[in-house]
C-alpha cells in the first residue's frame, strides 16, 4: 500500500470525523437551546414550581441514521385541513408537501402542512410544520406525539431529521391548544431520536 493511498485514506477518516463532530454539536446546542426555553420565564410552558426544578429534558442519544433526506413533492392543490387539539378547538393547517424517505428498513410518507397564519408573516413565510407519532409514543415519547420544524427548501428534496423532534407545549400544561398529528402521519416504526418523556406529565 503506497504512501500516497494511505494519505488519501487518513484524509478521507479525518474529514468524516469532522463532519461528525460538527454534527453533534448541531444536535447538542438545539437541546441546549430547548433546554433553555423551558427555564425562561417569558418563553416556557412550565409553572414557576417546575421552572426552578427542571434540570433539562430527556432525550435519545445522538444517532444520525434518523437524518434523512426525503423526497419532497409539492401538492399543486393544497388543502386545508381541521387538525384536532389537545384543548378540543379545531386549528386550520394547509397541506404543503408530501415527504418519502427510507428509514429502518421501510419506506415511510409524512405529509407536511403549513399555517395560512403564520405564512402572512415575515418570520414565519417559509416555515413548515412536521407533526408525527410512531412506535415509541404513548411509551417513551409524549402520547399525543411529537413535532419537528422545517423550512420551505429550494429543490425536490428535503432534510428531516428525527434527533430536533421536540414535544408540544401542551406535554407539560393544559393552557395550550396543540394539533394532534392525523392517522396519516404515524409511522409504523421506532423514532428513537429527540425528545424522550416528558416524565411526569
Amino acid at each position: 500500500m503506497n504512501s500516497h493511498f494511505l494519505k488519501l485514506l487518513f484524509l478521507l477518516f479525518s474529514l468524516q470525523l469532522v463532519a461528525q463532530t460538527n454534527y453533534e454539536q448541531e444536535i447538542l446546542q438545539f437541546q441546549e437551546d430547548l433546554n433553555a426555553e423551558y427555564k425562561n420565564p417569558e418563553e416556557s410552558p412550565l409553572t414557576r414550581e417546575e421552572q426552578a426544578a427542571f434540570e433539562g429534558h430527556q432525550f435519545y442519544p445522538i444517532d444520525s441514521t434518523y437524518r434523512v433526506v426525503a423526497d419532497f413533492k409539492r401538492f399543486k392543490k393544497p388543502k386545508t385541513i381541521k387538525f384536532a387539539t389537545s384543548s378540543g378547538r379545531i386549528k386550520l393547517e394547509e397541506t404543503y408537501a408530501v415527504a418519502s424517505f427510507q428509514l429502518n428498513g421501510k419506506t415511510h410518507e409524512l405529509t407536511i402542512y403549513q399555517s395560512p397564519e403564520l405564512r402572512k408573516t415575515e418570520e414565519y413565510r417559509d416555515y413548515l410544520f412536521l407533526p408525527f407519532t410512531d412506535y415509541t409514543s404513548g411509551v417513551e415519547t409524549y402520547g399525543a406525539g411529537r413535532y419537528i420544524d422545517l423550512s420551505i427548501p429550494e429543490g425536490d428534496t428535503i432534510v428531516i431529521d428525527f434527533n430536533k423532534a421536540y414535544n408540544p407545549f401542551c406535554a407539560y400544561s393544559p393552557n395550550y391548544s396543540c394539533p394532534i398529528p392525523p392517522e396519516a402521519n404515524d409511522l409504523k416504526t421506532e423514532i428513537k431520536a429527540g425528545i424522550r418523556g416528558p416524565q411526569d406529565h
